[in-house]
């Protein structure tokens, strides 16, 4: 079995406010799709989705476990001090599978709800287990693929979005730790020297060099 991810930008950002004036955060849209062939040349048959979709459901939305992550880990374990939201829904219409996703209070959650503010577009990528068979030149996903997690990623505008976040801010400050402008400084210098060519490069470069010592 391979670790399969597939990403997907058919999402909307939505925030509602609750009665006392917070603010509540989803992601929701396409998740995933069956019966068409995606952007990694990949194919889930409709059974073999729907089949795993309803476990997820039942094992884990309904007991409130379906977790994701900022950005994929390199394995398919949800990682708890990771964890960016939880998923609510997922059902299918057609053969497309619409979920929605509540951003948590997390430390993660936290860097999402930024990212969300600062007009970041970001997107969603399943995350599972499951063998792939070439059937005339698709590779078609097989019977044993688990689904563990819908992750939520960012495509090239979120890690600009972010760093330049991180630039109009003095010092940030995280749990134990402290980001201080002189790291700042020199992330600015970083992008600076960047040839407008490699500046896409760089600052997704950043944005998960940040993520990985927090």
């Amino acid at each position: 079995m391979k670790l399969i991810t597939e990403m997907n930008e058919n999402v909307r950002l939505v925030t509602e406010k609750t009665e006392d004036g917070k603010k509540n955060y989803f992601i929701e849209g396409i998740f995933m799709q069956a019966e068409q062939k995606n952007r990694n040349g990949r194919v889930y048959p409709y059974p073999i989705l729907e089949k795993e979709v309803k476990r997820y459901h039942t094992d884990l939305i309904e007991k409130k476990r379906a977790l994701g992550e900022l950005n994929h880990p390199q394995g398919p374990t949800v990682n708890l001090d990771r964890v960016s939201h939880m998923i609510t829904e997922l059902n299918f219409r057609g053969n497309d599978c619409y979920g929605k996703a509540k951003v948590m209070e997390t430390p993660m959650g936290k860097i999402v709800k930024s990212l969300i503010d600062e007009g970041a577009q970001l997107g969603v990528s399943s995350r599972g287990m499951g063998s792939i068979k070439d059937i005339g030149g698709i590779n078609e996903v097989q019977q044993d693929f688990m689904l563990s997690a819908v992750d939520i990623v960012a495509d090239p505008s979120a890690p600009s979005a972010f760093v330049n976040g991180i630039m109009e801010g003095a010092e940030w400050v995280w749990d134990n730790g402290m980001l201080k402008e002189k790291n700042i400084a020199e992330y600015k210098k970083e992008i600076e020297r960047t040839s407008r060519k490699d500046l896409e490069e760089k600052t997704i470069n950043i944005f998960n060099s940040f993520l990985k010592n927090l």
